[in-house]
Order: structure tokens, then sequence, then C-alpha cells
């Protein structure tokens, strides 16, 4: 039983990392403009997420300490640095928006505008990292989060045109009236938000707050090998919901609301209350990873008191740095931007400082010294250098691509 609630620690991370407000709308989005063109993009980033995670797992479980920890030791302090202002920023924004998207998902139950729930929204996200206790917050918002499987019976229930999904697969490209400058956009904030930095630093310092050891090593693949698929798993059944219905009208989704649209369509009223608490447990787990990121990066780098395990008074510069930032991202969303629009380009900036998250990983993750007989195997290394290539390249390209479709517009 012990074994199996370890698991919710890769459910939380999949649920709030995979299915968050971004790919929420990033993947329904995907749906209703390429049909199911870009799954596989969603398949590769679950591969590149696991193999990632899986390192950063086991690199928290042997040596009892936390990736960022060892990068700042292993690679240098200047190097650690760049890491930890590209990682915060993007985490920052990503904090921003999941606390929006807990506002805009009360918005969708109560009908009031989305910006009176933000301070709400971020009180609650404070109260439960300063007061709620690791292992509550990660089985709380992993169980409920399984409510976004409505979106796989919803899809059963709406007898897709599965012929015709079978031939997107097969034909990849843009579909008639789409140019590739937009699928390449949406392409690779598919692939950011599959590998977004705040995932491993948070996976890897709950497997310290965990207190995982080599005796863990089977806990950690079963939360990376079951957790992150299941995110993915949930995110192409969203893309698929989206593909039927909106893909034939020519609808283009752009807003939370629309996304769970198909649940309503195929499931009732009652689709919808099931989508709704999905859709906040998921966005406030989020919210609480990324919050959580804040703090470990920041607290790690300085060598601070850290962890929900210490007391807030024995860590406070950790809470202080966490309260700050949501403090931060509550008074952007006062300025009523659009979560979804803080979200994108979260996602953009995510691709950007991806290599400066993931090489470090790759390094530790090969460090005798660390790991002993643990480190990285041939296998390990050929799928991790293969990533990282594509990582780079997806990197390059998301400045370019933003810039020549206004963001995905044209």
């Amino acid at each position: 039983m012990k074994k199996a609630l370890a698991v919710t620690l890769g459910v939380l991370t999949a649920i709030g990392g995979f299915v968050d407000i971004g790919d929420l709308v990033a993947n329904a989005e995907s749906g209703a403009r390429f049909g199911m063109r870009q799954a596989w993009i969603v398949v590769v980033g679950v591969i590149g997420i696991c193999v990632f995670a899986e390192m950063a797992g086991r690199v928290a479980a042997v040596s009892g300490r936390p990736v960022f920890d060892l990068v700042r030791e292993r690679l240098g302090p200047r190097t650690a640095m760049a890491n930890l202002i590209g990682s915060y920023l993007v985490t920052l924004l990503t904090l921003t928006a999941e606390i929006g998207g807990i506002a805009l998902t009360i918005q969708l139950a109560s009908g009031l505008p989305h910006v009176l729930w933000v301070p709400l929204a971020g009180f609650a996200v404070w109260i439960v990292l300063w007061r709620v206790k690791f292992e509550v917050m990660e089985q709380v918002f992993g169980v409920f989060g399984l409510a976004l499987v409505v979106f796989v019976v919803a899809l059963i229930a709406l007898d897709p045109p599965w012929g015709t999904f079978a031939q997107q697969l097969t034909h990849a490209g843009p579909p008639q009236g789409e140019n590739w400058g937009t699928w390449g956009y949406v392409a690779v904030s598919l692939f950011a938000s599959a590998l977004t930095p705040y995932e491993v630093f948070f996976f890897s310092s709950g497997g310290v707050e965990e207190k995982w050891t080599t005796k863990d090593l089977s806990t950690e693949r079963s939360n990376t090998f079951v957790g992150f698929p299941l995110g993915g798993l949930l995110g192409l059944a969203i893309m698929g919901c989206a593909a039927t219905v909106f893909e034939p009208a020519g609808i283009e989704v752009d807003q939370l609301s629309q996304t769970a649209l198909p649940v309503a369509l195929a499931l009732g009223k009652l689709g919808l209350v099931v989508v709704m608490i999905g859709f906040f447990a998921a966005t406030f787990g989020a919210a609480l990873e990324t919050g959580l990121s804040t703090g470990y990066s920041i607290a790690q780098y300085f060598g601070w008191q850290w962890g929900k395990l210490v007391k807030p008074r024995e860590a406070a510069r950790f809470h202080t740095v966490m309260l700050v930032s949501v403090l931060l991202g509550t008074a952007a969303l006062l300025t009523t931007i659009d979560p979804v629009q803080i979200t994108e380009l979260s996602l953009l900036f995510s691709a950007v400082v991806l290599p400066l998250t993931y090489l470090p990983i790759l390094v530790v993750a090969n460090d005798r010294d660390y790991l002993g007989d643990h480190a990285n195997g041939r296998v390990q290394n050929f799928l991790g250098v293969t990533f990282l290539i594509i990582i780079v390249i997806a990197a390059v390209a998301a400045i370019p691509l933003m810039i020549i479709t206004g963001m995905g517009k044209t």
C-alpha cells in the first residue's frame, strides 16, 4: 500500500507538469487546428521527460541530494547561475499561469470574472505550500487530478473518426490552409510543455523530501514510467476530443472553457462537473509544483535550508522565496493579462532555456563520484544525447517561429 501511494509523486508530477493550463489549451488548440497530426510530438515529449526524470530521480535516490544542488558543485557557480536565472524566470512565469488557471476554473463554475478569483487563488496556493505536508499535497492533488481521465471517456463517447486519425498520424505535416511556420510554433510549444525545467527540479527534490535511497529506485522508476505516460495519455485524449469536435468546423481554441466543451457534449452536466474538478486539481497541483520549484532552485544554489520536512521557521528563506514568487505571479495577473497568453509565453521561453537544464542533468548522471555503479549506461546516454539534440533544435527555433507567426496567429 505504501509503495502504491509513493507512485502518486509521479502522478502529481505528470498531472501538474503534463496536463496544466498550458497543455489543456495547447493540446486542444493543436487538435482543433491540425487534428491528430502532432500526436507524435506528445509521444516524443513523454519519452524525453521519462529519460531525464529517471536520471534526476536516480541522482536523488543514490546521492541523497537533488540535481540542482549537484549542478553547482559539479559544473561551478557560473554555469549553475545561468541555469538558475533561466529556470527561475520560466518557473515564475509558469507559476503565474497556473494561478491564473485556478482562477479560470473557478470562473467556469461561478460565472464571475477570473480576475476576482486571482487573489484567493494566490492565497490558497501559498497557504498549502506553507502549512500542508508534502505527502498530503502529492496524494490529494494526484488523486483528484485523475478526474481528467474523463477526457478518455469523452473521446470514446464522441465516437471519433478513428480512420481519419490514423491517416493524420501518417501525414504529420500541416493540413491544407495551414503553414509550416504555425505548425512548427505549436509543435515547439507542445514539446516544451512536456519538458518544462521545473518538472525535473520538483521530481528530484521531491525524491529527497520522500527520503529515497537506492532501495527506492524501483519506486523512482514507477513514478517515472507510470506518472509521465499517464500525463501523455491524457494530453492525447484532450487533443483527440478537440480534433473530433472543433477541427471539422474550423473552430480555433484559445480559451479554457473551449477545452471542456467536448466533454460536456459527450457526457453532459456530470462530465462537465468532473472535468472542472480535474482542471482545478491539475492547475492547483502545477501551481504547488512550480511554487516549490522556485524555492528549491534558489535555496539549493545558495546552500540554504530547504524542504517541506523542515519547519518553516528553520527554512525561512526557502519559504520567503516561495511567498515572494506567489505574490509576483498574483500581482502580474491582477493587471488583467490573459493567463492563456502567459502560458504560451512560458512554453516558448521554456523551450529556449531547456538546454541549460537538461545538459547539466546528463553530465551529473554520468558522474561516478556521485552515482558509482548507478551512473548512466550506454543506452541511457544514447537516449539522453539524442533528446538533447532535439532540445537544442527546439530552443534555437522557438524565438524565430514566435516572430514569424506572431505567436501562432498566422
